[in-house]
């Protein structure tokens, strides 16, 4: 199983971000899916997490700004950043539950966003 994220790069303040994450598994299914996020120095901390039933959860300090949207059909989970700040400057890792036996969580290698004018 691999996860791999995409979309990282380059952003003003105020600007948009769109990231993308596929588990690349063609004999197990995703669970719940998350995006966390982490600076040099500081703990990785979660963002958004979607489950199988299309719940959501988000971190108060993106609330309103970010969304997380995913199709578990096709293992994959998107992260829309919106109205980006200085402080969303951070190493984007996801993380996806696979149903492999027994079932245990991957990571991706995170895709790094910076938002700097």
């Amino acid at each position: 199983v691999r996860v791999v994220e995409s979309g990282g790069g380059f952003a003003q303040p105020g600007g948009s971000l769109r990231l993308s994450c596929v588990a690349s598994t063609t004999h197990f299914s995703t669970g719940t899916m998350c995006w966390y996020r982490q600076v040099l120095g500081n703990e990785r901390e979660l963002v958004a997490k979607i489950t199988m039933d299309g719940s959501t959860i988000h971190a108060n300090s993106v609330k309103g700004r970010f969304t997380i949207d995913g199709d578990h059909a096709r293992n994959t989970v998107f992260l829309q950043m919106n109205s980006l700040k200085p402080e969303d400057t951070a190493v984007y890792y996801c993380n996806a539950l696979v149903f492999t036996m027994p079932p245990r969580e991957y990571w991706g290698q995170g895709t790094q966003v910076t938002v700097s004018s």
